[in-house]
């Protein structure tokens, strides 16, 4: 399975494309694609068919898959982009921690 360096929940900031620059909270994580779904960004048109009697079909905006590459993480603390540095504490356990200059903060 491949890693993807961002998690459900995360907030992120989109590095390239047609949402350059705006921010987002990760919906969904496929890490055997390599894809994000962040909320709010890379809107989709979907055309649905009605399912059920009584249910309407029609043209649905969406959500789309963009891949993980073009997204960065952005501390909770500082609320600067940054990459995501690994630290082991005491316990044993690993947390994810902010490498901008000064910060540390974990995620």
């Amino acid at each position: 399975m491949n890693k993807v360096h961002v998690k459900t929940g995360d907030t992120v900031v989109v590095l390239s494309g047609k949402n350059k620059g705006q921010q987002g909270k990760v919906l969904a994580v496929s890490p055997k694609e390599g894809k994000v779904i962040v909320e709010g960004l890379n809107k989709v048109k979907k055309h649905v068919k009605p399912r059920a009697m009584g249910q309407q079909g029609g043209i649905v905006e969406a959500e789309g898959a963009m891949y993980a590459s073009k997204v960065q993480a952005v501390c909770p603390k500082c609320g600067k982009p940054t990459r995501i540095a690994h630290k082991i504490l005491e316990d044993g356990s690993k947390v994810r921690v902010c490498k901008n200059e000064g910060c540390g903060e974990e995620f």
